[in-house]
């Protein structure tokens, strides 16, 4: 049983700079999608002769909790005009992916887990009635198909079984019928157990593996948490012990891993896929809602506020594959790239630099992030995450205003027709927290809310501080947000046609090229935090909403062996070679090209 509950996205609507984000997002690549890239716009999941196995489920998985989140009536019309198709071409079977169906036994079953998933995001959003039996017919022919052996798992499917526990949870709760644990278990037994894998994870090598894939991994941390009750099986936090595995060997200071695409140790200069983010982001939304248990909340919050907008474009028009800490450039590699597993493009902000499943599949992380603003059980509502949004259900009204991550306060207005407990989730590293100005303990914020009208004010402060960084470097942090010596650059823009893809301005390709010097190390650990204010562009580089000023002096750094845009991952020497300068650095999310972990120097 889930410690806490989901509301949907009629019940939550997001405010203030997560409204705006969310903006950009449907200005952007996310709300265009369906009109320029032929895999959405020509799919064979609308009976076109594109892609017809994740890249349109993916899609939508984002593009339906955006259009209804912001109630636009044209997304909305546009996301029921892809699943009238999806769910009209269902056979009588229940079979409804766009594959023959005497093509089966080689189809990879991945797009029935996804395309089942989607329909529960479909049906969440917008209530349509039809979904629940539409996903019980899915699931009953896919349990036929593996139990009488017409297919069974493998490659994708077989490294990502959880993800159908999504729509059998969904399912079970409304029919109750025991073949739906008995499809459970036949999806365990036959899908990979990661534990198997942990002696790969600890020596990364550059060779492409399904047990070292970042993404199928960023998925797996979820996967006793939604297969546990089902499954019968006591729930052990096995995502912690496996997470700091991954943390261990392969750990970053936005606290993902390094997978460009397959896991590539502990270095800042290697990259994290897009997917990666996006899908960690979304386990540990899950995993907070099962456990409760703040950790995954608090590491949530970091990807959010900082990897998943430092990947993407002010405007969201273009998004990079792969994202480094240490980023001091943005060019087209002519030799063997800096990646594992990954081409020479896949630093690029472009239409689908490296390959196009992050381009449909980044589009889920904002629109669920805001989905996880407030959850609930019974009669208790916490406020789980600390980002400006309103929620109207069950009798309460509640409108939260805040800037947070970049001012540590927030503001809650209730209207209730009913007594409830109402929960703050205030943040571990949060000091000196006050209440309405009093000060007060405690990380749950418990209040006993009686019908009518009344507001909270919570404040807190957080402390600038040094996090040391594998091979000697440190990054400085301020609660949950990085922060980086942004490096000014150009952009060479390219346009151009490949397999038919036009790729023209705004969803072109483009090269970021470094203007400014980079070769900096912290000369003192003596930090000042100034909080300048959300602009109309949250994440800006221009007009970040917090900067920190820090003392820098220039060192003789130099580029990694063969490289000419690439930092050395250890700088050659950490004597100063400049005087002392005052700097500011900004967040990690705000600054495309960055140094993030820097050498603290000598005095």
């Amino acid at each position: 049983m889930n410690k806490w509950d989901f509301y949907t996205a009629k019940e939550i609507k997001p405010k203030g700079w997560l409204k705006r984000q969310l903006e950009i997002q449907a200005e952007g690549l996310s709300g265009n999608l369906d009109k320029i890239w032929p895999d959405i716009r020509d799919s064979a999941w609308i009976g076109g002769d594109k892609e017809g196995w994740e890249r349109v489920p993916y899609w939508l998985d984002g593009f339906i909790p955006l259009a209804y989140l912001l109630e636009n009536e044209d997304m909305v019309s546009r996301a029921k005009k892809y699943i009238d198709a999806i769910v009209s071409s269902q056979k009588d079977s229940g079979w409804i992916c766009p594959c023959d169906e005497d093509k089966i036994k080689t189809y990879d079953t991945w797009a029935v887990q996804l395309i089942s998933k989607v329909l529960v995001v479909y049906y969440e959003c917008s209530g349509d009635e039809r979904i629940p039996l539409v996903v019980y017919d899915i699931l009953k022919n896919y349990y036929e198909l593996l139990k009488n052996g017409s297919i069974e798992l493998f490659s994708w499917g077989k490294f990502r079984w959880f993800e159908t526990f999504i729509a059998i949870q969904f399912t079970y709760k409304r029919y109750k019928e025991d073949w739906l644990k008995e499809l459970a278990k036949i999806l365990r037994e036959q899908g990979a157990d990661y534990n198997d894998f942990v002696e790969m994870w600890k020596r990364p090598v550059n060779h492409w593996k399904l047990e070292t894939h970042i993404v199928n991994i960023a998925m797996m941390l979820k996967s006793e948490a939604v297969s546990c009750d089902i499954l019968d099986k006591p729930y052990t936090d096995n995502a912690d012990y496996l997470r700091s595995v991954l943390d261990q060997y392969n750990g970053t200071v936005y606290e993902s891993f390094t997978g460009d695409e397959c896991l590539s140790g502990l270095s800042a200069i290697q990259g994290t896929e897009l997917c990666a983010i996006v899908e960690q982001m979304y386990s540990y939304e899950l995993l907070y809602a099962y456990t409760g248990d703040r950790k995954w909340a608090e590491r949530l919050e970091v990807l959010a506020f900082n990897a998943l907008p430092a990947t993407l474009s002010e405007d969201m028009w273009t998004h990079q594959y792969v994202q480094m800490s240490n980023q001091i450039s943005c060019q087209k590699f002519h030799g063997n790239p800096i990646f594992g597993t990954n081409a020479t493009e896949a630093h690029l902000f472009g239409l689908e630099p490296n390959y196009g499943c992050c381009t449909a599949n980044f589009n889920q992380g904002w629109p669920k992030f805001a989905l996880s603003a407030f959850m609930h059980n019974d009669n208790t509502i916490i406020n789980s995450m600390m980002i400006p949004s309103e929620l109207h259900a069950d009798g309460v009204h509640i409108i939260l205003e805040t800037e947070y991550p970049f001012k540590n306060r927030a503001k809650y207005k209730i209207a209730s027709d009913k007594d409830f407990t109402f929960i703050v989730r205030v943040p571990s590293f949060a000091e000196n927290v006050k209440i309405n100005g009093n000060t007060c303990e405690g990380s749950d914020l418990r209040f006993d809310v009686k019908s009518g009208e009344s507001e909270i004010l919570v404040e807190f402060e957080t402390v600038p501080y040094f996090e040391k960084r594998p091979h000697g470097l440190n990054a400085v942090k301020c609660g949950t947000l990085i922060f980086s010596l942004p490096i000014q650059y150009t952009t060479k823009m390219h346009e151009y046609v490949r397999d038919c893809v036009i790729h023209k301005y705004p969803y072109c390709d483009y090269e970021l090229i470094p203007q400014s010097a980079w070769n900096y190390g912290f000369s003192s650990e003596d930090v000042s935090v100034i909080t300048n204010g959300v602009s109309d562009i949250p994440f800006s580089a221009n007009n970040p909403p917090v900067v920190i000023k820090a003392k820098l002096q220039q060192i003789d750094w130099g580029y990694e062996e063969r490289y000419d845009t690439v930092c050395a991952k250890i700088p050659i020497s950490t004597e100063p070679i400049s005087d002392e300068k005052q700097m500011e650095l900004i967040p990690y999310g705000c600054a495309k090209l960055r140094i993030t972990e820097l050498p603290l120097l000598k005095k």
